[in-house]
């Protein structure tokens, strides 16, 4: 009990230090306060071996673990594919498909929206690699880090052969106020070349306006929003029309890849 007291005594000094000198007066009250603003600090993990170990994805497993075949390794080489992202994205939707592009010869670059960091006024505390970085979601739990190669407003639809778009609650909101990232999609969708995108990300094409008569699929939550933007949704894993492909969830992101490979080797 001793040790237990201790401790809070720590707990209180460590919140004091952070409180101005004039506050610390009335500091009952203000920590009273504190503690009804603040969320609790207990973060769950998911690793991607969870999900993968996870039963009923033993197809997800086989499709990450099988070895690549030698005849497989240039399948993509010589094309460009550009990933559009920001914070908030759904991890294995981003490094899955990056993977399977990459391990069959394609070039691949995350595009992100230029940095644009919260006003000082919000009181959050920013890493300084989120400068270059965007951060990775697991169902909504922060997981990691994934470096930017390029930003939305300098790319251009004639460098690449594909974008696709991962999901994450949060990533398609960032993406869809970003003017480049519009900008970007809708030439990208004029050009006729292939744009991809899965779980939450088919609400970015929404907003490009791009949807009107063609039929997708998305995440539930979001197939009404998919079906006011003008388009016919299905409930499948993957669904092909025209230069447009999409995807569901994560569980999908086997099917998606190979969707998207087989539509590159056309060209």
């Amino acid at each position: 009990m001793k040790l237990l007291s201790q401790l809070i005594l720590a707990g209180t000094s460590s919140i004091l230090t952070i409180l101005p000198a004039a506050a610390q007066g009335n500091s009952t009250h203000e920590l009273e306060v504190i503690n009804q603003l603040s969320s609790k600090a207990a973060v769950s993990s998911m690793p991607v071996s969870q999900l993968l170990n996870a039963p009923g994805n033993e197809a997800l497993k086989a499709f990450f673990f099988t070895p690549v075949k030698e005849e497989e390794k240039a399948l993509l080489k010589g094309r460009r594919i550009a990933v559009l992202a920001a914070d908030g994205f759904e991890e294995i939707e981003l490094t899955g498909p990056v993977w399977y592009f990459k391990s069959r010869g394609a070039q691949v670059d995350v595009v992100a929206p230029k940095f644009n960091p919260a006003p000082a006024r919000y009181g959050l505390s920013t890493p300084e690699m989120a400068k270059d970085h965007i951060m990775a979601i697991q169902y909504l739990n922060p997981v990691g880090w994934v470096k930017v190669d390029r930003r939305a407003d300098e790319v251009k639809v004639a460098e690449y052969d594909a974008v696709f778009i991962p999901g994450g609650a949060w990533n398609p909101d960032n993406l869809r106020y970003d003017k480049d990232t519009i900008r970007f999609v809708k030439d990208f969708n004029q050009s006729g070349k292939l744009i991809a995108a899965i779980c939450h990300g088919p609400v970015v094409l929404a907003s490009a306006e791009i949807l009107k008569g063609k039929k997708l699929t998305g995440y539930w939550n979001i197939q009404s929003d998919l079906a006011n933007a003008g388009g016919t949704v299905l409930e499948k894993a993957v669904v092909v029309d025209g230069n447009l492909i999409t995807s569901r969830h994560p569980i999908d992101v086997a099917d998606f890849s190979v969707a998207v490979k087989d539509w590159l080797i056309r060209l």
